[in-house]
C-alpha cells in the first residue's frame, strides 16, 4: 500500500513538471467580435422585438454545437439570432431562436433546480476580460429567469456535478420576457448595469448559450469544446462598445426585512417561543466591480432545507453553502485548498454541525476587482452567544492576483476568536493562512495548482501545517486529473472543512485528530461515435488512498473502474465496480449493536444507475448497489420517480433502502429515506414548494412548506412551516411556522 502511495506522489510531481511555462492564446476573441452600439430609442421588453434598433442593430447568426459533438454549424432551421444594445441604464439583448420541436420548460420558478432540462438561451458576460470570474443570465421560452455567478473552475462536462465554478444561488434584479411561436421562440433581456461589475474597458469577453431540448444539443456562438461547458471563460468572444460602458450612479441597495415567528420545542418541554425581529443587508457598489455588503441580524429562514443523505462514511457529509449573504464573489474566499478539504468553508458561521441555526448579530464583506488583475475579499461576522456556544468573531482576508494569462497567485487569511463579557479572548482563537500559485491554461485543457499553508492556536505550534498539489488536462477524449494533498496531525481549520482529519470513537463519543496525506488520480477515456441513438460513451478509473502522516500507515484505499453511456435521448446507463480497503483506528458502529472493532477491513462492490429520458413528462432515476462492506454485506435501492405537469407542476418522490448485515454481534440494520417533495408553480411570481423527508438514519421526518409571493423583483413575502418528529417513539420534536417580508430597494 505505501509503494502505491509513493507512485501517486510521483505523478504529481511529473505532471508538473510537464507544465507549459507560457499561456496558449485563445482564438476566439480575434474570431468572434460583437460591436455594441449606444440607442436613444425607449425599448419595451415584451419579446416581440418591435423597435427599430432591433433592424439595424448587428445580428450574429451563426452557432455552433458544443455538445454532442463540436466539429459543425448548427442546422440553418435550429440558428439562433442575436442583436445587442444598450442605453444609459442597461444592455438589451435580443435572441431568435429558431426549430419547431417541441419545448421543455420544467418550471415558472425562477433559478429552479431543473432549468438545464429544458430550453434556454443565455448570455455570458466576462465584463474584466480575465477569463477568472463572470456572470451568465439565462431565459427560457416562458421568460423564466436564471443567473448565476461563473469563476474559471467550471471543469468538463464528466465533472459538472462535482465543479466549484458556479455560484447558482447569486440574484440580480433584470428583465426578460419571451414569445413562442410555431417554428422559433423569441426573448428580450435588459440587464442593468448596476448588476454588472466592469471597469472601464471598451472590450469585454462575451457568449452566447443555447440548449435544444428536442435534439439534446447545446450550442454556442463562439465555439466551445465538447468536453467543456458552454460557460468556460476561456472561450468567449470579444463585445467591443461603441464607447467606454456607461458608470452605474447611486448603485445601492437596501433590503430590510421583518419577521415574525413561533416555534415550539417539544423535546426540551419548552413553551411556544414568540419573536418579532427585524434585520436586513445592504449593498454598496464602491466601483463599478467592487462592492461592499453589510448585514444586520441576517435570516436565513426562507432558504432551502438541506436534501437528506444516508451517510455510510466514518466522516462528516459537506452540504453546499446556500445563505444569499455568502454567495457573491464567494470563489475568491473558498476555492483554496482541493474539493472537498478546504481551509474555508462559510457554512462554519453560523451553523453548528447539525445544521442548527447560531444567530449573527452583523457582518461585513468587500469583494470585487481593484484593478482588472486584482481580486480581493474581506470577510468579517460576529455571531451571538448562546447556552452551548461562546459568541464568535470571524474574519477573512483573500486576494487572486492574475499574473499572466489565467494564471493566479493567491492567499488567504482565516480568523475565529471567541468574544466574551465584551473582550476578545486571547487563549480562545483559531487562524489559518497560506497562500496557491494557480497556472491555467488559455484553452482549459491543463491546470495546475500548488499550494501551502498552516494553522494557528493556542499552546500548538507543530504538526500544523498543510501542503497540496494537483494537476488536470482534459481534451475531446482524454481527461486526467490527480491530486497530492498533506495535513498536519495538529492543523485545525476552525473555519474550513478538512474530511478525514476527525475520527469518531463509538465507545468514548469522542472526535479523534490524525493528520493524513491524501492521494488521487483519475483517468477517463470518451469516444463520440457516428451513431443517431448514442451521443458518447467513456470508461473512467479513480483510485483514492489516504495514510497518516505519523505512522505512514495506508488506512484507506478505494479503486473504481467504470463505464458510461450517454444516449441521445438524454438517457444514460453507468456501471462501476469497487474495491475497498479500510482501517479503523477506533470502534465505529453502523448499527444499534456492538461496533465494529479497530482492525483492517477488505471488500469489494458494484453500482448500477439508470436515468431515463428526461425530457418527458415521466422520468426517473433506479440504481442499485450490491457487495460488501467492511466484515459485514450490504445492498442498496435507489428510486427517484418525477413528474412535470409543464410548466406548473413538479412532484417527485426518492426512495432509497439500505440493508447492511454484520456477522454477530455487530447486527444489521435498515435504513430508509423518503423524500416527496412538490412544487407548484401558479405564475411566475407565485409559488409553494413542500418537501418531507422521514430518514430512519436520524431518526426523523421533516416537514418543510414554503409559500413565496415575489411582489415586486427580489422582493418577496414568505410563510415558512417546519415540523419534526421522532420515528422509532413517533411523537413531535420540534414546530414553527415563520412568516418574512423583505423588500429590495434600489437607490
Amino acid at each position: 500500500m505505501k509503494g502505491i502511495g509513493r507512485i501517486l506522489v510521483w505523478l504529481n510531481v511529473l505532471f508538473i513538471g510537464q507544465m507549459p511555462l507560457f499561456a496558449q492564446r485563445t482564438v476566439n476573441q480575434e474570431t468572434h467580435t460583437y460591436k455594441i452600439y449606444k440607442t436613444s430609442e425607449s425599448i419595451i421588453v415584451d419579446g416581440e422585438l418591435n423597435e427599430e434598433i432591433w433592424s439595424t442593430a448587428d445580428k450574429v447568426g451563426e452557432f455552433w454545437y458544443s455538445f454532442p459533438y463540436d466539429d459543425r454549424a448548427v442546422e440553418a432551421e435550429s440558428q439562433t439570432e442575436v442583436m445587442m444594445t444598450y442605453d444609459d441604464k442597461n444592455i438589451y439583448i435580443a435572441a431568435i431562436c429558431h426549430g419547431s420541436g417541441s419545448l421543455v420548460i420544467p418550471s415558472l420558478k425562477r433559478d429552479n433546480a431543473q432549468f438545464f432540462n429544458g430550453d434556454i438561451f443565455g448570455v455570458v458576460f466576462d465584463a474584466v476580460n480575465e477569463r477568472t470570474n463572470g456572470a451568465i443570465f439565462s431565459t427560457n421560452p416562458a421568460g423564466v429567469q436564471h443567473d448565476m455567478l461563473v469563476g474559471a473552475n467550471t471543469g468538463t462536462r464528466a465533472s459538472l456535478s462535482r465543479s466549484s465554478g458556479f455560484n447558482l444561488a447569486w440574484d440580480n434584479k433584470w428583465v426578460t420576457n419571451s414569445k413562442r411561436h410555431p417554428d422559433k421562440w423569441v426573448t428580450e433581456m435588459a440587464i442593468p448595469f448596476k448588476s454588472l461589475k466592469y471597469g472601464n474597458s471598451t472590450t469585454w469577453g462575451i457568449n452566447f448559450t443555447r440548449s435544444q431540448s428536442s435534439a439534446n444539443s447545446w450550442h454556442s456562438w463562439a465555439p466551445v469544446p465538447t468536453q467543456l461547458v458552454t460557460a468556460d471563460l476561456g472561450f468567449t468572444g470579444l463585445l467591443i462598445w461603441d464607447q467606454e460602458p456607461p458608470r452605474a450612479k447611486g448603485n445601492i441597495s437596501i433590503i430590510p426585512y421583518v419577521l415574525g415567528s413561533a416555534f415550539k420545542d417539544f423535546e426540551e418541554g419548552e413553551k411556544l417561543d414568540k419573536t418579532i425581529e427585524i434585520g436586513g443587508d445592504a449593498k454598496f457598489a464602491i466601483s463599478s466591480n467592487l462592492s461592499l455588503d453589510l448585514t444586520l441580524n441576517p435570516d436565513f429562514s426562507q432558504v432551502d432545507v438541506d436534501e437528506q443523505v444516508t451517510n455510510l462514511t466514518t466522516v462528516n457529509i459537506r452540504f453546499p453553502e446556500i445563505r444569499l449573504f455568502f454567495l457573491e464573489n464567494t470563489d475568491i474566499f473558498s476555492e483554496f485548498g482541493i474539493p472537498p478539504m478546504r481551509p474555508f468553508f462559510s457554512r462554519r458561521i453560523g451553523l453548528d454541525e447539525d445544521a442548527n441555526s447560531i444567530p449573527i448579530q452583523f457582518g461585513g464583506r468587500l469583494s470585487g476587482n481593484l484593478t482588472n488583475d486584482l481580486r480581493i475579499g474581506l470577510m468579517n461576522l460576529q455571531t451571538n452567544a448562546t447556552d452551548e456556544f461562546l459568541g464568535q468573531n470571524y474574519s477573512s482576508f483573500a486576494f487572486n492576483q492574475r499574473v499572466f494569462g489565467r494564471t493566479m497567485i493567491k492567499g488567504y487569511f482565516n480568523n475565529r476568536q471567541a468574544y466574551k463579557n465584551k473582550e476578545f479572548s486571547s487563549i480562545d482563537y483559531n487562524r489559518t493562512l497560506g497562500g496557491e500559485v494557480d497556472y491555467r491554461s488559455r484553452d482549459g485543457t491543463l491546470r495546475a495548482n500548488a499550494g501551502y499553508g498552516g494553522s494557528l492556536s493556542e499552546g500548538i505550534n507543530n504538526k500544523n501545517r498543510t501542503h497540496h498539489a494537483y494537476v488536470s488536462y482534459n481534451n475531446r477524449n482524454i481527461t486526467l486529473y490527480t491530486n497530492y494533498m498533506s495535513v498536519g496531525d495538529n492543523y485545525i481549520p476552525d473555519m474550513g472543512f478538512m474530511t478525514l482529519l476527525y475520527h469518531y470513537d463509538a465507545i468514548t463519543e469522542e472526535r479523534n485528530r490524525i493528520g493524513y496525506i491524501h492521494n488521487f488520480i483519475t483517468a477517463s477515456y470518451t469516444h463520440y461515435p457516428e451513431n443517431e441513438k448514442i451521443n458518447n460513451y467513456s470508461f473512467e478509473m479513480r483510485v483514492n488512498i489516504d495514510h497518516t502522516t505519523s505512522s505512514r500507515d495506508v488506512f484507506n484505499v478505494k479503486a473504481t473502474g467504470g463505464y458510461l453511456i450517454n444516449f441521445a435521448n438524454t438517457s444514460s446507463v453507468q456501471l462501476l465496480i469497487s474495491r475497498d480497503y479500510a482501517e479503523l483506528f477506533f470502534p465505529f458502529d453502523f448499527t444499534d449493536n456492538e461496533p465494529l472493532p479497530v482492525g483492517e477491513y477488505d471488500w469489494y462492490g458494484f453500482t448500477a444507475t439508470y436515468i431515463s429520458d428526461l425530457r418527458k413528462t415521466f422520468f426517473i432515476t433506479a440504481g442499485v448497489e450490491a457487495g460488501g462492506f467492511y466484515n459485514g454485506e450490504r445492498q442498496q435501492f435507489a428510486l427517484d420517480l418525477n413528474y412535470r405537469k409543464q410548466p406548473w407542476g413538479n412532484f417527485a418522490i426518492r426512495f432509497v433502502q439500505n440493508y447492511l448485515s454484520f456477522p454477530q454481534p455487530y447486527g444489521s440494520e435498515k435504513l430508509t429515506l423518503l423524500g416527496p417533495k412538490m412544487e407548484i408553480n401558479m405564475s411566475r411570481n407565485l409559488f409553494w414548494t413542500t418537501f418531507l423527508q422521514y430518514n430512519t438514519q436520524n431518526d426523523n421526518f421533516n416537514i418543510n412548506s414554503r409559500f413565496q409571493w415575489q411582489f415586486k423583483p427580489l422582493s418577496n413575502l414568505f410563510i415558512v412551516y417546519t415540523d419534526n418528529y421522532a420515528i422509532e417513539q413517533w411523537g413531535p420534536k420540534s414546530r414553527g411556522i415563520v412568516l418574512k417580508l423583505n423588500y429590495w430597494l434600489s437607490l
